[in-house]
């Protein structure tokens, strides 16, 4: 359940005690200079061309190590090759858009329970979620839950490529508004206590981090084949709700998403496109709709 409208850490108050997700530290300046200097491609690439040009197409994780932002050669060369960023949300949207929308939908009073003593434990203080939709409130503690295995939403690539681009002034397109995103995280109204009750489920039994593990694993690799089969392996899609609501979340997003890069890419400039790697696999994988449209597709991480 991990996807780019997971920026809630901003409000993240860290707890004193012992149990508590740690915070993360940032790296010294040798560290980062190290890191920079050294640091190996991770993540999918492919570079796709089309009427004479190419653009980039970057599957990024949302989350990653302290070391994760730092570039390798061939996501360098990309950055140099282009000088428009495409990401699938621009952060700042989304607070704006959560404080006009109406309540959010009130969960039966067990789940509820269940969701504030999760938090508790994640040493939120009290009530601090309860305005976000419940998707966004299991999301955050599962990025809370991933800090106890050094991972970290401010180290995902799209933060670190929204950054950079804004430091050196490179314009950054959102692929998405922030009330499509959200309307894709919502479940339907049959389906909300299903999903949310399987989630806290994971929780609560501590079944979130080996999922998490292994897709950063996966994401790092290049494999492919690991995050195409995802629902297979994430207990994250065990249930026809949960299915319906993640095919709805990844599968479904992906045709508009290609109609966006592809009118982008038309306007003349070179694109990078960041794009949650899970939208990569699968029947409607984004490579596989960008050919569709006439993109000559080349892998270049892993190489082909």
């Amino acid at each position: 359940m991990i996807r780019t409208t997971l920026l809630l850490l901003a409000l993240f108050v860290g707890g004193a005690r012992a149990d508590c997700p740690p915070t993360p530290a940032p790296p010294s300046a040798a560290q980062a200079a190290a890191w920079a200097a050294h640091a190996p491609d991770r993540g999918p690439l492919w570079r796709i061309t089309r009427d004479g040009r190419s653009s980039w197409l970057y599957g990024t994780l949302h989350l990653g190590k302290a070391d994760w932002p730092y570039a390798g050669p061939a996501l360098r060369r990309a950055w140099a090759e282009t000088e428009v960023l495409a990401v699938e949300l621009d952060p700042a949207d989304l607070m704006p858009v959560l404080a006009a929308r109406p309540p959010a939908a009130t969960l039966p009073a067990p789940l509820a329970r269940r969701m504030e003593a999760q938090a508790a434990k994640a040493c939120l203080p009290p009530g601090v979620l309860a305005a976000f939709p419940p998707v966004l409130q299991l999301s955050t503690l599962t990025l809370l839950e991933a800090r106890r295995d050094g991972f970290d939403a401010g180290f995902g690539q799209d933060m670190a490529l929204m950054a950079r681009a804004r430091a050196e002034g490179r314009p950054v397109r959102a692929l998405e508004s922030a009330a499509e995103q959200l309307a894709a995280l919502e479940p339907a109204e049959d389906e909300l206590t299903d999903i949310v009750d399987g989630a806290l489920t994971q929780l609560q039994r501590g079944q979130v981090r080996g999922p998490l593990r292994r897709l950063a694993d996966a994401w790092a690799r290049g494999d492919m084949q690991a995050l195409a089969d995802y629902p297979a392996w994430c207990q994250c899609a065990d249930t026809p709700a949960e299915r319906a609501w993640l095919t709805r979340l990844n599968d479904d997003r992906n045709g508009p998403l290609a109609e966006r890069i592809t009118a982008l890419h038309a306007q003349g400039q070179r694109v990078l496109v960041a794009v949650g790697a899970l939208h990569m696999g699968g029947p409607q994988a984004l490579p596989r709709l960008l050919a569709e449209r006439g993109f000559h597709v080349q892998a270049i991480v892993p190489a082909k």
